[in-house]
């Protein structure tokens, strides 16, 4: 499981769905956060690269607390 702001997310989900399981984001932040990443919303989270992942955790970082 990918660990992401402190948080294991399930590796089989989508994406935008396992970025909701973090606390206080929900679908619309989610889809955002994809587009900002440059990942596509339909991939499974078990699948990206670890820059992805690390592009993903960077942004939200950043821009969410």
């Amino acid at each position: 499981m990918p660990r992401i702001a402190g948080v294991n997310v399930p590796a089989q989900k989508r994406v935008e769905i396992a970025l909701t399981y973090i606390y206080g984001i929900g679908h619309t932040k989610a889809v955002e956060i994809c587009e900002k990443a440059s990942i596509d919303r339909a991939k499974r989270i078990g699948t990206l690269s670890e820059d992805d992942l690390a592009r993903i955790r960077d942004i939200i970082d950043k821009e969410h607390q």
